[in-house]
């Protein structure tokens, strides 16, 4: 009678086993499928692109290396004509890496000189009267 016990009890446990061995097996191809899909390239792009729209630092300093570039090359156009000669395109090049060096080392006080004026400016657009019309 023992034995017949022991070999129900073995049965039970290799059972038990296939279907532990089955659900790992679902779990496995499910990780697969998703490992598979994160590394698509639009998906590995669009992860990255969001990693660099999350961090702030990255964000300012973005911002920063944009705005030094724009404002160099707005420098040069005003300073330095298409029909220029030689000398004035070689001295505009050089005025426009100045400028942007210039606004690269400086963007954090710029950007507060700027915060400033908005703010100036916004405080006398609240404390300007409101003009109220008159009865006729």
């Amino acid at each position: 009678m023992a034995k017949q016990s022991a070999v129900d009890s073995l049965k039970e446990s290799i059972r038990l086993l296939e279907i532990r061995q089955a659900e790992e097996g679902q779990a496995l191809k499910e990780q697969f499928r998703i490992t598979f899909e994160s590394l698509k390239p639009v998906n590995l792009i669009k992860s990255s692109i969001s990693e660099l729209t999350g961090s702030a630092e990255i964000k300012n300093s973005l911002f920063e290396t944009i705005v030094s570039i724009l404002t160099g090359y707005l420098t040069k156009k005003m300073m330095v004509s298409s029909k220029s000669n030689p000398f004035m395109k070689i001295l505009g090049a050089v005025l426009q890496f100045g400028v942007t060096s210039l606004v690269a080392k400086n963007a954090e006080s710029i950007r507060n000189y700027i915060m400033d004026l908005i703010d100036r400016f916004m405080n006398l657009v609240d404390e300007a009267p409101e003009e109220v019309p008159e009865a006729k």
